[in-house]
């Protein structure tokens, strides 16, 4: 399960680097990080597992989530936010390298 959430995580955030531009790279993670921890709450809520302090849980990988989630927002700056959503409905302009 470490793996899938793992693999969920590193894989968008790869896409995100070489897909947006620098500045909207925060905003977005932190988006997909929230959007991780609602599923993470909802698979959580549907498995119902046992409760134990050894194992790493749904609800582990959904605080996680949100925690990171939280940190990209901080260490993004409001403006960027603001960027990254008005510009999802305008095509890209081609930048130069």
């Amino acid at each position: 399960m470490l793996t899938l959430f793992s693999l969920l995580t590193a894989l968008p955030a790869v896409l995100a680097f070489h897909l947006l531009e620098p500045e909207l790279v925060l905003p977005a993670f932190s988006a997909l990080l929230f959007v991780e921890a609602a599923f993470a709450v909802i698979a959580a809520r549907l498995i119902h597992a046992t409760d134990s302090a050894d194992d790493i849980t749904l609800w582990d990988f959904a605080g996680g989530f949100t925690l990171i989630g939280c940190a990209a927002a901080v260490f993004g700056e409001p403006d960027q936010a603001a960027l990254f959503l008005s510009e999802q409905g305008s095509p890209r302009p081609a930048s130069s390298p």
